[in-house]
């Protein structure tokens, strides 16, 4: 068994922080789009051929504003997808395919932190450790290692912290403030030999930040341990959109108006407080009587498009135009995730931004 680092501060002496870097906003100018192409059966049981089209559908509207790079097993893995990928008449110009094998789709939490030096105009890797949400949805050993196997490829420097840490349970605002949840990165399947102040104190020393904003659990039927991009999410530095449930009967109404609560009493590093949006909930997605982590908060921020999780809900459009009003500039985008969702995830969790440099 691998033995810990002791957490002392000399060991953030060289961190990314300390050598200038950070993590943008998903906002910020992207250089691509990474995915990881589905093909465990087991995250759809019964179901991953129905959740081809609308995936591709995510894959081409994105493209034709930046590239897509996509991870694949081998040349019959991306001849499937370059199949998929044509029935839905895919502008195959910005897609690019690397052989980087993976155990499951979930890109947002087995892909690579990028981050950038702006003084430097570098860009970095950090490969967290990744262990599948707690040691649940082993093998893992093949996601772990991506992050590593991207950096090497483009000879990008690459830091590795010694924690466990997924994309989905961090957000930023892009001015030094991270949101994370604690029903996530403080529970004891993470990192039980990590203080909350330990955690905190990585958290902002790999990714360049200033301070760290806990909110509290996540929405029922997220096997994440409550990811905060199906919660809360920065739209610019200082406003969130947060999803709220109506219903008072609905057992995720309390969980979110506690959230609800939590926002409006943070600070941002300026003294100033949040500017909040509330975003509706759909109504409960049940399948094979499970109910599924349903949240238009699940959007991914493209270029020049954002898309949102649709689930043939009547509050659908609400949510897609109170997301338009909130990107004047990006065209929102709302597709069908009915069967996407059935893996416990949607398009943010399937996804993970790569910045541009400037």
């Amino acid at each position: 068994m691998e033995q810990k680092k002791t957490f002392t501060q000399d060991y953030f002496d060289n961190s990314p922080k300390q050598q200038g870097f950070s993590f943008p906003a998903e906002w910020a100018k992207q250089e691509a789009l990474w995915l990881s192409w589905p093909h465990k059966e087991e995250s759809w049981p019964g179901k991953i051929e129905t959740i081809y089209k609308p995936y591709c559908e995510f894959i081409k509207v994105v493209a034709a504003g930046q590239k897509v790079r996509i991870n694949v097993a081998n040349e019959e893995m991306q001849n499937f997808a370059i199949t998929a990928l044509k029935e839905v008449t895919t502008d195959f110009s910005n897609i690019e395919f690397y052989f980087n094998p993976t155990n499951d789709a979930w890109c947002r939490d087995h892909g690579p932190a990028f981050i950038i030096n702006q003084a430097t105009n570098q860009k970095a890797v950090v490969d967290w450790g990744y262990n599948a949400w707690g040691g649940k949805y082993p093998p893992f050993d093949l996601d772990d290692v991506v992050p590593t196997r991207i950096a090497k490829e483009f000879n990008l420097p690459l830091f590795t912290p010694d924690i466990v840490m997924e994309g989905g349970s961090v957000e930023f605002n892009g001015a030094g403030t991270i949101m994370t949840t604690t029903a996530c990165l403080l529970n004891k399947n993470r990192n039980p030999h990590l203080t909350k102040e330990q955690i905190e104190t990585y958290l902002k020393e790999f990714y360049g930040q200033e301070q760290v904003l806990w909110l509290g659990d996540g929405i029922v039927g997220d096997d994440t341990d409550g990811h905060i991009d199906d919660i809360t999410r920065f739209i610019n530095e200082n406003t969130v959109l947060t999803v709220v449930e109506e219903d008072p009967t609905d057992e995720n109404y309390e969980i979110l108006q506690e959230n609800l609560a939590t926002l409006r009493s943070f600070r941002l590093l300026n003294g100033e407080p949040l500017h909040i949006i509330e975003l509706p909930m759909p109504a409960p997605v049940i399948y094979d009587e499970t109910r599924l982590p349903a949240s238009y908060a699940n959007f991914y921020i493209a270029n020049d498009v954002v898309v949102v999780p649709i689930f043939n809900d009547k509050n659908d459009q609400r949510a897609l135009d109170i997301i338009q009003g909130c990107f004047p500039t990006r065209k929102v985008i709302g597709i069908n995730s009915v069967d996407i969702i059935w893996g416990l995830g949607s398009f943010h969790c399937l996804s993970q931004q790569e910045p541009a440099l400037s």
